[in-house]
C-alpha cells in the first residue's frame, strides 16, 4: 500500500475505533467503494497498537485506580475500583470465547459489504431506541455482575462488521439504564482487553505469515491510529456531557443507506 492508503486507513482506524459507528465496517467499505487494498498484517498491528495506547493513556487514572483496588482486594479491602475492574473482566469473557470459537465462521461469511450496511441501520435503530428510551440514573458505582454479563453477551455482536463494539456495548449500557457517559466509559474500558486481545490475534497471523515487516509504514500507521483515538475519545465524552448519540445515529442511518444503495442499484 501507499502512504495515502496507509493514512486513510489509520486515520479511520483511530477515529472510528471507539465512536458508535463501527471501525472495521468503516475499514470494509474504504476498502470495497474506494479501491483500497486490505490492510496488510504489520499495519492492522499497528493501528491496534496505536489505539490501544490512546485509550490506556486517556483512562490512565481509571486503570491506576482499578489496579490499585485490585490489589487491595487481595488483602480483603473491597473497593469500587476493584469491582469496575473485575466487571470489566466479566464483560470480557463472552467475545473472548466466542471469537476463539468462532473467528473462521465469522471471517469467512460474515465479511461482505452487504452485511455491514444491514447491521449499520439495524443497529443504528437500537442505539436510537436505548437512548431515547433508557433511564439516566445509574453510574458505574451502581453496576452489578448482571449488567457486566448482559453488556459482555451484546459485545459479541461486535465481532459482525457493521455492528460497533462500542455501539453495541453503549446501547446494553444505555439500555440498563446508565447515563450516556458512564456507559461511555464503561464500553471503552471494556475496550482495553477487547482491542488487545484483537491485535494479539492478527500478530499471531503475522508471525505465521510471509508478510514483510516495513517498520517505518508500520510506525506511522500506528502514530495516525494513536493520534485520531486520542481526539476521537476526548471529543465523544465532552460531548455526551450536554447531548446524545443521536449525530451518530443519523450517520449510520445514512451510512447504511448510502452501502446498501451502492450494491442493490449503483
Amino acid at each position: 500500500m501507499g502512504a495515502i492508503e496507509i493514512s486513510i486507513l489509520a486515520c479511520l482506524q483511530g477515529i472510528t475505533e471507539f465512536l458508535p459507528v463501527s471501525s472495521s465496517g468503516h475499514l470494509r467499505a474504504a476498502a470495497e467503494i474506494l479501491g483500497i487494498q486490505g490492510s496488510t498484517l504489520a499495519i492492522d498491528v499497528s493501528v491496534h497498537v496505536g489505539t490501544l495506547f490512546a485509550v490506556i493513556i486517556y483512562f490512565l487514572k481509571d486503570i491506576t485506580k482499578i489496579a490499585s483496588g485490585l490489589i487491595r482486594l487481595l488483602g480483603g479491602r473491597n473497593n469500587e475500583y476493584a469491582q469496575l475492574g473485575i466487571y470489566v473482566g466479566i464483560a470480557t469473557i463472552p467475545i473472548f470465547l466466542v471469537g476463539l470459537i468462532g473467528r473462521e465462521f465469522i471471517d469467512g461469511n460474515l465479511r461482505g459489504l452487504e452485511v455491514v450496511g444491514w447491521m449499520s441501520i439495524v443497529f443504528g435503530i437500537l442505539l436510537f431506541w436505548a437512548d431515547r428510551y433508557g433511564m439516566t440514573i445509574q453510574k458505574l458505582k451502581h453496576l452489578k455482575l448482571s449488567d457486566s454479563l448482559i453488556i459482555g453477551v451484546a459485545e459479541i455482536f461486535a465481532l459482525i462488521p457493521g455492528t460497533s463494539r462500542a455501539g453495541v456495548t453503549i446501547t446494553a449500557a444505555r439500555a440498563l439504564g446508565f447515563e450516556r457517559s458512564e456507559a461511555t466509559r464503561f464500553s471503552m474500558l471494556l475496550s482495553i482487553p477487547a482491542v488487545a486481545g484483537a491485535g494479539f490475534l492478527v500478530f499471531v497471523d503475522l508471525l505465521n505469515s510471509t508478510n514483510t515487516f516495513v517498520w517505518t509504514e508500520a510506525i506511522v500507521a500506528g502514530v495516525l491510529a494513536f493520534l485520531t483515538a486520542l481526539g476521537a475519545i476526548h471529543l465523544l465524552l465532552r460531548w455526551l456531557r450536554t447531548a446524545s448519540f443521536l449525530p451518530f445515529i443519523v450517520y449510520r442511518l445514512l451510512m447504511g443507506g448510502a452501502i446498501l444503495f451502492w450494491i442493490y442499484w449503483a
